[in-house]
């Protein structure tokens, strides 16, 4: 098979190392225009293209795929597939149907549920047990395409977006391999998505880090877990922003205990009340420092009783 690749971040670098090292040829990788990225905002080439420039594969970097000549580019290619997994850009009906077996999408979630750019933060803040990758033929709507292979993976009690994404990455990566291959031998079958079983994984937004102590601590949990390693849940100590890297739903606490207070510390954790349970802070982080254990912040701050907002 002639494979064009279109990705950009981290996550979709093991697919392409997957097709690098089968048997098929991957003719050109799409991904997007370099970014200023850091404090001196130099331009920053994108995993996918760091990758591909290592194997010495062609890369193109397109600003949009809309316009004439850039489907003109991509025509001459004549592909077989184009597999796609987080690229970034729109494609439009004349690039979807330019490859002879047209386009293919690796999405981290089981469909037609979280359809959207944040499918792993949503299964986890939604408390979904259980979540994946679904191969897709694309089609112009929002992850709407007819599905052709789906793994499933369990989500832990203790998984992170960091942890969950390093894993999806990784089973999309072996599943593009098995439905290509399955594909070139007619042994796919496509199933249409069911719309009413789909919800949406709308993109992250930095304000839905703050932590609401008026939420559950099973919520809270979910949002610290969610949330790492971007943007990181947080809230407000004496004026100070403490991000919250890693918590803990634990016992239900008193009645008495006014939601966000800090009703006991030590080296396990510091304990704040919620509506329901206590949420135990095992890993913090102050502005100017790095992210640490509860008990080195409590070497060197008092925060029993204090209030968090």
């Amino acid at each position: 098979m002639k494979i064009v690749f279109a990705g950009t971040p981290d996550f979709s670098v093991a697919a392409l190392e997957a097709l690098v090292a089968s048997e098929h040829d991957v003719i050109a990788v799409y991904t997007q225009p370099d970014r200023p990225s850091g404090r001196g905002r130099k331009l920053q080439a994108s995993p996918v293209k760091q990758f591909a420039q290592s194997q010495d594969l062609p890369v193109l970097q397109p600003l949009s795929l809309r316009e004439t000549e850039a489907q003109q580019v991509f025509a001459q290619l004549q592909a077989d597939i184009m597999v796609v997994v987080a690229y970034g850009l729109i494609l439009p009906i004349e690039i979807l149907e330019a490859p002879r077996l047209g386009c293919l999408n690796i999405h981290a979630s089981l469909l037609p549920r979280w359809r959207g750019a944040a499918p792993i933060q949503r299964a986890i803040l939604a408390g979904d047990k259980q979540t994946g990758i679904t191969i897709m033929q694309m089609d112009e709507g929002l992850d709407t395409g007819d599905m052709l292979l789906k793994v499933s993976c369990d989500i832990s009690a203790d998984d992170t977006t960091g942890s969950l994404h390093d894993r999806l990455s990784m089973l999309g990566a072996s599943a593009i391999i098995e439905a290509i291959d399955q594909l070139e031998s007619g042994g796919l079958q496509a199933e249409p998505q069911d719309g009413e079983l789909a919800c949406y994984a709308a993109k992250l937004d930095k304000a839905e880090a703050r932590l609401d102590w008026q939420k559950t601590a099973l919520e809270l949990e979910r949002q610290v877990r969610a949330f790492n390693p971007w943007p990181v849940a947080q809230c407000h100590w004496q004026d100070k922003v403490l991000r919250v890297w890693e918590a803990l739903a634990v016992e239900p606490g008193s009645d008495n205990n006014t939601p966000g207070q800090v009703v006991r510390s030590n080296k396990q954790g510091i304990d704040v009340a919620t509506t329901a349970g206590l949420l135990r802070l095992t890993k913090i982080q102050l502005p100017g420092g790095k992210p640490m254990h509860a008990d080195a912040f409590l070497n060197a701050h008092s925060i029993d009783g204090d209030i968090l907002v």
